[in-house]
């Protein structure tokens, strides 16, 4: 406490928070050390012979699983010693836009189950023409007509082009394709 001033100590204990939002910022840095975990165990599944370049295919898997748990780490430490602090005021919506959610959700979901029925590039253009649709809708917005449904499966039809052929041709990593060929 500044002897000075004796309303600093004021200003911090109107600042602080209360115990219940402290204890949900904990149970969010446990939450990522808990995902941190489960990500470590599906990193053990996968074999660690040395590939390209001394490295395997467990290699990335391990980098998330470090960052995560640092981040869980950091994040409990900081929920511990008086809450996060330098948060901003919230300015979303008092509701969550549950046609949005929808749209997002079904891009997602339709991408699992058809990438290997339809391939990975047909599959992901899809997942992005419905997600950006749901995006635009929760700012209001929506794709004009046919021409905005068209130029957004063109986008992403040019974003899961090329990240296709990086995987099967450039690393030779397997993904699900329309033809046998293996360019689409």
């Amino acid at each position: 406490m500044d002897a000075t001033n004796p309303n600093v100590a004021v200003t911090a204990a109107a600042d602080a928070l209360p115990a219940g939002a402290i204890r949900a910022q904990a149970l969010v840095g446990v939450g990522t050390l808990v995902a941190a975990a489960a990500l470590a165990g599906g990193a053990l599944s996968i074999p660690a012979e040395a590939g390209y370049s001394g490295v395997g295919p467990n290699f990335l898997p391990w980098v998330v699983t470090g960052l995560l748990a640092l981040c869980g780490v950091l994040m409990l430490r900081e929920a511990l010693t008086g809450g996060f602090r330098e948060l901003d005021d919230v300015d979303g919506a008092e509701q969550g836009d549950w046609g949005s959610f929808a749209w997002v959700s079904s891009g997602i979901l339709l991408n699992a189950a058809l990438i290997t029925t339809v391939g990975f590039v047909a599959s992901c253009a899809l997942c992005y023409v419905l997600a950006v649709q749901g995006f635009r809708r929760s700012q209001g917005t929506a794709a004009a007509g046919v021409t905005g449904w068209l130029k957004d499966a063109a986008i992403g039809l040019a974003i899961s082009a090329p990240v296709f052929w990086m995987f099967t041709k450039g690393l030779a990593i397997s993904l699900p394709g329309l033809t046998q060929t293996g360019w689409i």
